[in-house]
């Protein structure tokens, strides 16, 4: 049931993906991680291909930081698990967030009032006249005049001008407009967002939480409280009453799952498929393995991220994907795409206890010449660390 809502049941198309498809994915996920790491594919990619096989980049891109009337922009970036990209229509249900973090920066927002007088208002008429712009360039503009001069330290060293694009981005007054190489360019939510969106009525905190607890069950099909809170990473009182709200409506089942030691709660339109077929690398962001103690729950699979434990204590390696096969995660391997020499790096492989090796390195190698390909890499290494590394060596050979 995890695995089908989070599409895993349904097969890959055998055509190029089209928007159609990205759409049927996001309706499946709700959400797309963003991260900076860059080591093998960013993070908000690859959830795609592993549902969808290859595609071009270009259909995230456009669907996140591009709009015309013929291609509506279907994302828009915000706090939504960690920074993400959700669709436009959910921006409505994040406004309590946004209030959230106005009262908690309230100290920083008088610091600025204080020591640089007018930034936050001369930030917003920069942004309107420039946009969409990165904060660099902003800084450039305000940060160099006398009436907002560089700061030296404050948060993370970093300039006042960032800062307070941090928290007119927290807030719900800046959104991103863009994204060249990765770095963010700036905007006004009213040239981002549809007008329909912008003019949507308020909604309560209440009824918002329930609409994101909603979306989270979708994305699980069946799950504790504690896994619907951290999807959207609710306060436990909210995510419970909202849970008790739904069951009252009959939108989510309780139910019993044998070894779970909290109740858990079925979608009442949750998809319960025979069997789930075929295969997926998954990155360390993907939302079917956000929640590390559920992965263990159902997948009997102990993950975590390594990226910064030092090298020498890592186990499994820097940035590892789980390799799911035939509705198991069975495997685990350490990737860098070396762009350089156009290789994908298989820097580890490890399987998991009592798997066919010959199957699993078989259809591992497949899904990584497949990858590699995607990623316009032209050969694959494999670096002799691990159980499995010499079984996938022969059989990429």
């Amino acid at each position: 049931m995890a695995l089908a809502a989070q599409g895993f049941a349904d097969p890959r198309p055998a055509v190029e993906p089209t928007r159609r498809h990205l759409t049927r994915v996001l309706s499946r996920v709700q959400v797309l991680q963003l991260d900076s790491v860059n080591v093998a594919v960013r993070a908000h990619y690859m959830p795609l291909f592993s549902r969808l096989g290859p595609y071009l980049p270009s259909l995230v891109d456009d669907a996140a930081w591009a709009h015309s009337a013929r291609r509506p922009r279907l994302l828009v970036e915000y706090w939504a698990h960690m920074a993400s990209l959700m669709p436009v229509t959910d921006w409505p249900l994040f406004q309590w967030r946004m209030r959230g973090y106005e009262k908690r920066w309230w100290d920083n927002t008088q610091r600025f009032t204080r020591d640089s007088p007018g930034l936050i208002e001369d930030l917003l008429a920069a942004v309107k006249e420039l946009g969409p712009v990165s904060a660099g360039r902003l800084e450039e503009e305000l940060g160099t005049s006398p009436r907002h001069p560089r700061a030296a330290g404050g948060w993370w060293n970093r300039s006042d001008v960032k800062h307070a694009c941090e928290y007119l981005f927290a807030v719900g007054q800046l959104t991103t407009g863009a994204r060249v190489g990765f770095e963010r360019r700036y905007d006004l939510p009213e040239r981002v967002l549809p007008p329909e969106v912008l003019a949507a009525p308020p909604v309560s905190d209440s009824d918002a939480t329930r609409a994101l607890v909603l979306r989270a069950a979708v994305a699980h099909g069946i799950a504790t409280e504690p896994d619907l809170r951290d999807y959207y990473r609710l306060k436990p009182e909210h995510s419970r009453a909202a849970v008790a709200d739904l069951v009252d409506a009959g939108l989510l089942v309780p139910v019993t799952v044998a070894g779970w030691r909290h109740q858990a709660y079925r979608h009442a339109e949750a998809r319960l498929p025979r069997k789930v077929d075929g295969r997926a690398l998954l990155c360390p962001f993907d939302p079917l393995i956000w929640e590390r103690a559920r992965t263990e729950r159902i997948f009997n699979f102990h993950y975590r991220i390594e990226i910064y434990v030092p090298e020498p204590k890592r186990i499994h390696g820097y940035y590892v994907f789980p390799f799911l096969l035939d509705g198991a995660l069975v495997a685990r391997v350490d990737l860098k795409s070396d762009r350089a020499t156009g290789t994908l790096r298989v820097q580890s492989a490890f399987a998991e206890p009592g798997v066919p090796t010959p199957r699993v390195a078989a259809e591992l190698a497949a899904e990584l010449r497949t990858m590699a390909t995607w990623l316009n890499l032209t050969a694959i290494a494999v670096t002799p660390r691990g159980d499995l590394a010499a079984p996938l060596a022969a059989a990429l050979r």
